[in-house]
């Protein structure tokens, strides 16, 4: 299994584009599920989760958060610290 089967990256889609690929990630079996974002999306990702625990998956839990800073390179070659979040969710 690669190491991203799990994963579901939060961008500029809307929430539910995201909700989808968490439920579908449990219905083939994968536990935990990562949901991972940067800047802006942090916030969408975080309404993933959440959607997912309270009208989805009833049995689904926050097991871990993990927030960092990337650095990442613009176009014009600057370095630019940007926030991401990890968030762990799994079935009880």
């Amino acid at each position: 299994m690669a190491e991203d089967d799990n994963t579901v990256y939060v961008g500029s889609k809307p929430a539910m584009s995201y909700v989808l690929a968490v439920v579908t990630q449990f219905s083939e079996g994968q536990d935990p599920v990562h949901v991972k974002a940067r800047g802006k999306a942090i916030s969408r990702a975080v309404d993933v989760a959440e959607m997912v625990k309270r009208k989805f998956i009833e049995d689904a839990v926050v097991d871990d958060i993990s927030i960092d800073t990337d650095q990442i390179e613009t176009d014009e070659g600057e370095e630019l610290d940007v926030s991401s979040i990890q968030i762990d969710i799994t079935q009880e």
